[in-house]
């Protein structure tokens, strides 16, 4: 898999990098290390410069995410009624903090901050279904 998405890349061209992370993620859903590391070897930067860059930018994952992705707005109009508590509540319920997956890859719990639905508030985003 890692060989079919390089070889649309040239080699020791670090200018690569960003579209070339995407582009993995895209097929994998996140990062896997694996094949972080023949990205580098690819382009010629350390591994640790790859890390640099994926940790930076919000976009990319190291880990895999869940089957079903639960998004708690916490923005200013959630915020004032009160969605911490509906974050508490599904971290109670799932076992799980916010950025984390449940063990059985079902669900990740994210937090995020301003979904666009103020008018339902508080919200939130249940894959690409919005619930206020």
């Amino acid at each position: 898999m890692a060989n079919r998405i390089l070889e649309n890349y040239p080699k020791n061209d670090r200018s690569i990098l960003i579209p070339l992370l995407q582009d993995i993620q895209d097929e994998n859903g996140y990062l896997p290390e694996e094949i972080l590391k023949e990205a580098a070897e690819h382009i010629g930067i350390p591994l640790s410069a790859i890390y640099g860059v994926a940790t930076f930018y919000n976009q990319f994952r190291l880990t895999p995410l869940g089957k079903n992705i639960i998004r708690v707005c916490r923005g200013t109009a959630c915020h004032v009624k009160n969605s911490a508590n509906i974050l508490f509540a599904l971290e109670t319920e799932l076992g799980i903090t916010a950025g984390q997956t449940t063990r059985d890859k079902n669900f990740t719990l994210e937090v995020v901050n301003c979904i666009g639905a103020c008018s339902i508030a508080p919200v939130i985003l249940v894959n690409d279904d919005y619930h206020g």
